[in-house]
């Protein structure tokens, strides 16, 4: 894949701050909307997923990488769907490292479900990705196949010793759900603590299509820090990765805990993200239907100058915080899109 070259490298100089004084500074890119695991929480078992066509090329999403880079991006995480099912998507990881070598990214990193992860693991560290996150919600595998579907707890479980013998960090991502992974918490942190993996908890989003179950599996993560204070000792950290986690430290096991809490604490205030999809389709905020078309102006010039006021006025655009609720009386989600095509 041959690396995008801006023809126009002052049009995309200005750093992006939203209306609200936050500088954005951290990317999130969905590659794709598919995926080769159905988890209930994040897509419907019979997904029709976009035509592909309709998706973004690598040349096309590297281009785009490349001009928020230029706005003052440093933090570029990859994300799907399931990133690592798309066609030759290493070639545009292996493009994008050419801005860590510049210094102009930071970090660039992905989240991925892990199960492609003992194919890739070796050529993601090649390419100057230094620590992951792998989404995994038990270490049952009954539980794990009726949450994923149809998936294998031992094939992620290989991809997480592969990524770690690859010498990459791992962070564990977890989605609370009541009834289904609510107890296995603490087994599920000391498992992760052991392995020198950090683990962060995240509450259930109403997207996309819930259904009557969805809303049921709702559980406060300011009940579950209470159930584990009673067993562990947790020390409050100021420390951040740039993302919406707050942190503790577990004594016992020394071992670091998110809590991501959309749903009981509002965690807008700092910040420093946006989204784009596999289609080009800038959101500048999860929990609000507010989108952007990038994907016209990206094509219908070869310079930047239409795709830089494009972000301009997304970015002017962003709001000051999002409007997640769990609506029982319709049993609607606040947001219409599912977390695949949004970007996990």
């Amino acid at each position: 894949m041959t690396a995008f070259r801006s023809s126009s490298p002052t049009s995309l100089s200005r750093p992006m701050t939203d209306p609200f004084g936050r500088t954005i500074s951290y990317l999130r890119v969905s590659v794709t909307d598919r995926c080769d695991l159905r988890c209930f929480y994040c897509m419907s078992e019979d997904m029709t997923f976009l035509p592909k066509a309709d998706l973004l090329t690598l040349e096309e999403l590297d281009r785009l990488c490349s001009a928020f880079i230029a706005r003052g991006v440093r933090k570029l995480r990859l994300t799907g769907g399931e990133p690592l099912v798309r066609r030759n998507v290493m070639s545009l990881v292996r493009s994008l490292s050419r801005h860590l070598e510049t210094g102009a990214l930071n970090e660039l990193t992905l989240t991925t479900n892990g199960s492609q992860l003992a194919r890739f693991a070796d050529e993601l560290r090649d390419c100057g990705v230094r620590r992951i996150n792998v989404s995994l919600d038990t270490l049952d595998a009954a539980k794990f196949r009726a949450i994923t579907r149809w998936g294998d707890l031992d094939k992620v479980l290989a991809g997480i010793e592969a990524a770690r013998a690859a010498g990459l960090a791992v962070k564990i991502n977890a989605v609370a759900l009541k009834g289904m992974n609510e107890e296995e918490i603490p087994s599920l942190m000391e498992w992760a603590h052991g392995k020198g993996m950090g683990l962060t908890l995240i509450e259930i989003m109403p997207m996309g299509d819930i259904g009557a179950g969805r809303i049921d599996q709702y559980v406060p993560l300011s009940l579950v820090r209470a159930r584990l204070a009673k067993q562990y000792t947790l020390t409050d950290l100021e420390e951040t990765t740039g993302g919406p986690a707050r942190y503790v430290r577990v004594d016992e096991t020394g071992g670091k805990l998110g809590f991501i809490t959309p749903m009981t604490h509002n965690f807008c205030e700092s910040c420093n993200r946006v989204r784009i999809t596999c289609t080009g389709t800038l959101h500048t905020c999860l929990g609000h239907e507010d989108a952007s078309d990038l994907r016209k102006p990206l094509r219908a010039s070869a310079d930047n100058e239409l795709l830089s006021a494009a972000i301009d006025r997304a970015i002017g655009l962003k709001p000051k915080g999002h409007d997640f609720i769990i609506d029982r009386r319709h049993n609607r989600p606040s947001v219409n899109r599912h977390m695949s095509v949004t970007g996990g």
